[in-house]
């Protein structure tokens, strides 16, 4: 597993978590897209919009391996904002590629990302 250095681990102040510290011992938490409903809490969104930025700052718009990056808060953000790199993508690997696509995160998230 690819560990991200200088990734933030979680948002700042709050038990919003961002990355792993090591891989699961079964193998990697398989990603999958969950629904975004209106009534979300704002700490979530806010979560969602600090690890989106920190995704660009991190990366751009490159593609970049899941690596540590936290599977709960990747699948959030999963076939929106963050959208699979690869034909072959394997939500159960550490090394799937992912890219930002930031039309989508500044529909979404607007100021999130300058």
């Amino acid at each position: 597993m690819l560990k991200h250095r200088g990734f933030p681990s979680r948002l700042p102040g709050t038990d919003q978590q961002f990355t792993i510290r090591r891989p699961a011992a079964g193998g990697a938490t398989p990603l999958r897209a969950r629904e975004r409903y209106a009534d979300r809490r704002r700490a979530d969104l806010a979560a969602d919009a600090a690890f989106l930025a920190a995704i660009y700052e991190h990366f751009g718009t490159e593609p970049f391996v899941r690596g540590n990056l936290d599977a709960g808060r990747l699948s959030w953000v999963l076939g929106r904002e963050v959208i699979p790199a690869e034909e072959d993508f394997d939500p159960e690997s550490y090394d799937a590629l992912l890219r930002l696509d930031l039309e989508q995160v500044q529909r979404s998230f607007p100021g999130a990302i300058d």
